[in-house]
Parts: C-alpha cells; structure tokens; sequence
C-alpha cells in the first residue's frame, strides 16, 4: 500500500491568525498571526471584511490546488479567540483537525518557523481558548519565532505586545513568504509534508 493511500492527508481548510484588534498592536509580536494572514490574503487575492456572527474579520475562497479555504483573524482579543473559532467551525460544520492554528512563539527564534499537528498550549493564551471552546487539542498550528525576553511577567508582557527591531523586522520581512510556502504545502500535501520540508527551514542570517 501506498504512503498516500495509507492514512488520510491533514489538509487546512480554516486558516486562523491569532492577534489582538487594535490599531496600537499593529506589527507588535504578539500579532505576528493577523500579519501573516494578511500576506496570505494578499498573496490569495482576498479581502476580509467583518464578520459578526463570527466576531472576527474572515474571508473565503479557491486557492492552490483547487482548495476552498476560510480566512479567520478573530477580534475578541487574543484570550477569547477561541469564541470566534468556535463560531465559525460550528457554522461550517468543521472538525478540528481541519484548522491551522497560525501565532507568536517566544521559544523559536526570530526568522524560525515550526508547524505541528496537535499539543498543549504551552502558556500561550489564545491557543488555551482554542482549546477550552473546542474541547481538545488536535488542531494543527504554525508558530512563528518572536524571540525570548528574560522570564519576568512583565517583562514577557512587554515584550511581545513590543515591536520588532529593524534587524528583527528584515527577518519577519523574509519568514512571512516562507509560512505562505508552508500553509500552501499543506494545501497541496498535507500538515505532516509541511513540517517535514519547513520546520528545519532558517532566515536568520
């Protein structure tokens, strides 16, 4: 039997981008998610507009492959995104395995991407609502690197509410193309090929 035929391929259909609404955390780190949505719709021809029924700015439409995808960047600020996940995907009747989950990650470099098919939230306040409004965590998800502040609370808070420096700013200007090339990957041949070709991928200089 055939790898292909072997198991089903993980494919996204609703790409969610976690950030905060606000005009003062455009571009902060904390908001890398709703960045990397926008240059997903841009690179895709789509325009969100608001949604109210899904609290969130949502688009949809056919993109690589053939692919019918909806666009979620949730605006109930980050520890309620999971109110507006949960709208949508009740709405189109979707399972969670069929999410791609896109935020900050303090842990992973700057200029680091890493995606994964499930696990904890690992402190991160939007993917813990995510969690709590589906009811479990099998839910794929791309992270990208923000960088590490020192351990203190306020320090952390200030820290990815803060914007990118110059240099940081030049490597975000290169990983955001690189995550378009992921999720289209896994559009094309699933989550598990993604990660394989884009978790060990680097634009630190």
């Amino acid at each position: 039997m055939s790898q292909s035929s072997s198991f089903s391929l993980i494919i996204p259909q609703l790409i969610i981008g976690l950030g905060n609404p606000e005009a003062k955390y455009d571009k902060t780190r904390h908001n890398i998610g709703f960045e990397t949505l926008d240059t997903l719709a841009q690179t895709w021809q789509l325009s969100f507009k608001e949604n109210r029924r899904f609290q969130g700015l949502f688009t949809e439409g056919t993109v690589r492959g053939n692919r019918k995808v909806y666009l979620l960047k949730p605006l109930t600020y980050m520890n309620r995104s999971g109110q507006s996940v949960r709208a949508v995907s009740d709405w189109y009747k979707l399972s969670s395995t069929s999410m791609l989950v896109i935020y900050d990650d303090m842990d992973l470099p700057v200029g680091r991407l890493r995606m994964r098919l499930s696990g904890s939230a690992g402190g991160h306040n939007g993917i813990k609502s995510i969690i709590s409004h589906l009811g479990n965590q099998n839910f794929p998800r791309l992270r990208i690197g923000i960088g590490k502040s020192n351990n203190q609370s306020k320090e952390t808070i200030s820290h990815v509410l803060g914007r990118f420096s110059p240099a940081e700013q030049e490597s975000i200007g290169k990983v955001l193309p690189l995550a378009v090339d992921a999720i289209e990957m896994s559009l094309k041949e699933g989550v598990e090929k993604a990660m394989s070709l884009y978790n060990s991928r680097t634009v630190i200089n």
